[in-house]
């Protein structure tokens, strides 16, 4: 498995003014009404006032882009769709105890100031400025930074690239799109349930068709997003932004090099539904050259119900232990490491380059000299131990190319794989709408 580095949250701001209101809400001394139930999820609420106050955000983030609005009752429906799975997401999350630490939520916020020229406590001034409590956009960065590590866990980690799909993905690169450009792409997914008949099936595909043709004639695209689609960039307008052609998810990957700018896709039927492409510009990329690579290898475990952080890096720690004193480090990772793509090769992540890990990850291996194993330490995808083997300089080479074609096409997977992942969570969540 490849530790990739966290989407950031597009945190390089614009700065997303989702501010968070609390989950409960109280009735005055005088008994007046303060709020209302806009949906029950399981055993959670999603708050009229939360659903008023992110359709307002999202109309003024519409009219910055030009974008024309959808009717109001359309676009409050899409709203409240996005926080009743991010609630049914928040709820699993705490079920299988993922926490954001205060560790973890300053550096990310660091990094949110480093982008924007200021100073980390000079933030809370620049957030000021532009309206926005300190303290709630921490809570909302939180929150954001939770469904991430829900992601990771639940989805991109358990994405398995076979052989015969590498190789195959590795013949595909011949004629894909050149994964130096890059190419701004916007999104539109007629989502088909799990369990669908045939009438259904059908229905959907007569309704992506003529979202297609509303595209194809002219109508704002952005806004067949917000009223049609069922993806979660439905109240982005759909947009998935810049990505180099590598990053594209695999279903478009063969499609775009049969487009050009304003070209719109004829609807793609996959396992999680029906999806329109739209490709609004691309430009050329910059090669990028790696100078060093370091062999490591790594144990992985994880919180669950039963096993808390404490408990987990306890465990790590006495492993760690158990090799100083002489046990084999790829005998036990076999046996004990949760990461599916390293454990059978005894926690070998083999040769890597700068960038290829999150930078908790890197940080480690960073400080580590040859043979050393690091202390327990905690990443998006749980606690580690890792073992620096070696450092080498190297030029591109074939491995590299299989190596890089690993990341891509787990990265191409990810996008349907997310879209399926919430659909099933959302099928099995008890939601009553009180609208």
């Amino acid at each position: 498995m490849r530790f990739l580095r966290l989407l950031s949250l597009a945190l390089c701001l614009t700065f997303i003014a989702h501010q968070s209101a609390a989950q409960t809400r109280e009735l005055s001394s005088s008994g007046v009404l303060l709020d209302r139930i806009a949906a029950v999820v399981n055993d959670g609420v999603v708050l009229l006032s939360d659903l008023e106050k992110q359709t307002q955000q999202v109309i003024e983030r519409l009219r910055e882009q030009q974008t024309q609005l959808p009717p109001r009752n359309v676009l409050r429906r899409q709203v409240l769709e996005r926080l009743v799975l991010e609630e049914i997401q928040l709820q699993r999350a705490e079920r299988l105890g993922i926490q954001v630490t205060d560790e973890m939520l300053n550096a990310t916020l660091a990094d949110v100031a480093n982008r924007n020229n200021v100073a980390f406590d000079e933030l809370p001034q620049l957030l000021a400025q532009q309206g926005i409590d300190y303290r709630d956009f921490r809570d909302d960065v939180r929150r954001q930074m939770t469904l991430q590590l829900l992601r990771q866990r639940d989805v991109i980690a358990r994405i398995n690239i076979s052989p015969r799909e590498l190789e195959q993905f590795l013949a595909r690169q011949q004629n894909a799109p050149d994964r130096n450009a890059e190419y701004n792409v916007s999104h539109i997914l007629i989502s088909v349930p799990v369990s669908a008949t045939p009438e259904q099936i059908a229905a959907r595909e007569e309704r992506a068709n003529q979202v297609y043709e509303k595209a194809k004639a002219g109508e704002d695209f952005a806004q067949l997003a917000v009223a049609y689609s069922d993806s979660s960039t439905n109240i982005e307008g759909g947009a998935l932004g810049w990505r180099r052609g590598a990053q594209l998810p695999s279903i478009l990957s063969e499609q775009i090099t049969k487009m050009k700018p304003g070209d719109v896709s004829e609807p793609i039927r996959t396992p999680s539904g029906f999806h329109i492409f739209k490709l609004n510009d691309m430009r050329g990329g910059v090669q990028q050259t790696v100078e060093s690579q370091v062999h490591v290898r790594h144990i992985l475990l994880q919180t669950n119900e039963l096993e808390d952080d404490d408990t987990v890096r306890q465990r790590l720690a006495d492993i760690r232990e158990r090799v100083l004193q002489g046990e084999d480090f790829a005998a036990i990772a076999a046996v004990t490491s949760q990461d599916p793509g390293s454990a059978p090769n005894g926690g070998d992540l083999g040769w890597a380059g700068p960038g290829t890990f999150v930078p908790e990850f890197e940080k480690q291996i960073e400080s580590l000299e040859i043979n050393e194993i690091s202390e327990p330490f905690k990443t998006p995808y749980g606690w580690h131990i890792v073992q620096l083997l070696g450092r080498r300089e190297y030029d591109i080479t074939e491995d590299l190319r299989r190596q890089q074609a690993f990341v891509q096409l787990r990265e191409a997977k990810a996008e349907e794989e997310t879209e399926l992942w919430l659909r099933r969570l959302r099928d099995e969540a008890f939601v009553e709408y009180r609208m």
